[in-house]
């Protein structure tokens, strides 16, 4: 049955084999968008990243950027960037319908966009425009640019230190390549026609906070997953749910109403990313775990901090005698306690009393500057300080007494 309606369609249909509209884009007006994912060598260890495309349609302007992930995350991160690259906002965006993109693909154009995706696009006022499914040669310019990109730009692999030096790399060439003649304009390069687009861009606002969150629960550890790693959180907060908002290079943690945590995002897996402060309030119940708790093997203290730290663990309670000491010194800061340390240490004086009275001292406020007086309140007498008044007064005294 499907092969004859295949049948009876195609002679009912006339022949439009690799027959297309031939298209034109006014300046300002939109942009294509696209994935790509390239072999790049970072920090030494050959892996693939994720490439974000971009490019306006009137001026052919391209913009590139090298992601970790191909998350809601990155592409909020990505069209930051591209959008700061332009120097504006056009009034339209053609997409694929990828699912970080597209939640549902209905029947004809009807899509239902993620939601945070249409809140990026309400924040910058861009209508996003969805392509069929398999019908590249709705964003054809941004598909050959993919294919364009990975000959000129990644093969061979490009090599860097990270991915901050990849883009730094990626943003310099695609100006370089902006210095190539308009495929439509011959007589023009793309750089003069960006030029004249680049005034008719919407100007840019605040940045979109580029976020992808989900519900969490923190552990009896003090940590939350994401990702397939760990992040410590305050202690306090233990047992209880959590918001896990999610950036391209960030992670933060928000309870109550407020940020708890704050951690730079790991991209491997299975690692664990503790803040040591978190764990201070379990550190004074069980001081014991300064000397094998994961949160404080690795912990980078300063010089000063860490001598006094191995001179307490070879006393008796040591270990309380330094938690203590951190829970003093947790409002004045890790470089005010090196201070404090460091002077204790140099005076043959290292025990928490004289390390409190250093850090006291050293966050105490200045001194107010001198005031002066204006004329009109100085004294035209001056009072003289005069001792004999007062042996005269306990003459005086004497003399009633008697």
């Amino acid at each position: 049955m499907q092969r004859f309606v295949k049948h009876w369609k195609a002679e009912r249909r006339p022949s439009l084999t690799q027959a297309f509209v031939p298209l034109s884009f006014l300046p300002g007006a939109k942009y294509q968008f696209d994935w790509s994912h390239e072999g790049v060598v970072l920090g030494g260890v050959v892996q693939t990243v994720t490439v974000a495309h971009f490019r306006l349609c009137y001026s052919r302007r391209m913009f590139v950027v090298a992601l970790p992930r191909e998350t809601p995350e990155m592409i909020f991160e990505a069209h930051k960037r591209a959008c700061t690259g332009f120097g504006g906002v056009p009034l339209a965006g053609i997409y694929d319908n990828p699912k970080p993109i597209v939640t549902t693909v209905f029947t004809g154009k009807e899509r239902e966009f993620n939601r945070r995706l249409l809140a990026l696009m309400n924040h910058y006022l861009v209508e996003p425009i969805a392509c069929t499914p398999a019908a590249g040669w709705e964003k054809g310019q941004v598909e050959n640019q993919v294919g364009n990109v990975r000959e000129w730009l990644f093969t061979p692999r490009p090599v860097f230190a990270d991915c901050t030096a990849l883009n730094t790399w990626l943003e310099q060439r695609c100006q370089e390549l902006a210095q190539r003649f308009h495929p439509e304009q011959s007589d023009r390069r793309i750089a003069e026609v960006f030029a004249e687009e680049r005034p008719l861009l919407r100007p840019l606002t605040a940045a979109f906070d580029g976020y992808f969150e989900q519900t969490v629960r923190v552990s009896s550890t003090c940590l939350v997953a994401y990702d397939r790693n760990r992040y410590s959180v305050p202690a306090e907060y233990a047992g209880k749910t959590a918001s896990l908002r999610a950036y391209a290079d960030h992670i933060r943690v928000v309870a109550e109403d407020r940020v708890v945590a704050e951690h730079p995002r790991n991209f491997g897996r299975g690692r664990l990313l503790f803040d040591p402060w978190h764990y201070l309030p379990v550190l004074e119940r069980k001081p014991g775990a300064l000397r094998d708790g994961a949160p404080f093997q690795q912990w980078e203290l300063p010089v000063p901090v860490r001598n006094v730290l191995e001179s307490f663990l070879t006393q008796t309670g040591g270990d309380k005698a330094f938690v203590d000491l951190l829970l003093l010194a947790r409002p004045h800061g890790l470089e005010s306690l090196a201070v404090a340390c460091d002077l204790a240490l140099e005076q043959g004086l290292a025990t928490p009393s004289v390390m409190l009275t250093h850090l006291h001292r050293l966050s105490a406020p200045a001194p107010p500057d001198g005031l002066e007086t204006p004329d009109r309140l100085r004294l035209s007498q001056e009072p003289r300080a005069d001792c004999d008044r007062y042996d005269q007064l306990r003459q005086r005294e004497a003399v009633q007494v008697g």
